[in-house]
């Protein structure tokens, strides 16, 4: 599923105009990766939450070369499924 198709069925399911339904998604998402950008965690009960790991400097290689290289510190967002997504896919891929 893609942000199209997820505006698609927020625009039928909800009777939006589709302008509408892309700025609900818009709005969602724009939050959401505010949020993180805060450092702080995004939660939905029972779905799934997102939060952001940081990583000190580390010596690394390059992959090509085999050359040593120093890697910045950083930040990257992490997605952690929920009770309920997991038993929800568990039993649709067991059918």
């Amino acid at each position: 599923m893609n942000k199209l198709k997820l505006v698609s069925i927020l625009k039928e399911q909800m009777n939006l105009s589709k302008p509408e339904a892309a700025k609900v998604v818009e709005l969602f998402f724009d939050n959401m990766a505010e949020t993180l950008a805060k450092g702080d965690r995004v939660e939905l009960r029972g779905l799934c939450s997102f939060y952001v790991k940081k990583y000190k400097t580390y010596v690394g290689r390059n992959p090509k070369t085999g050359e040593k290289v120093s890697i910045k510190p950083k930040k990257l967002p992490f997605f952690k499924a929920g009770k309920e997504m997991k038993l929800r896919v568990d039993r649709q891929g067991n059918k």
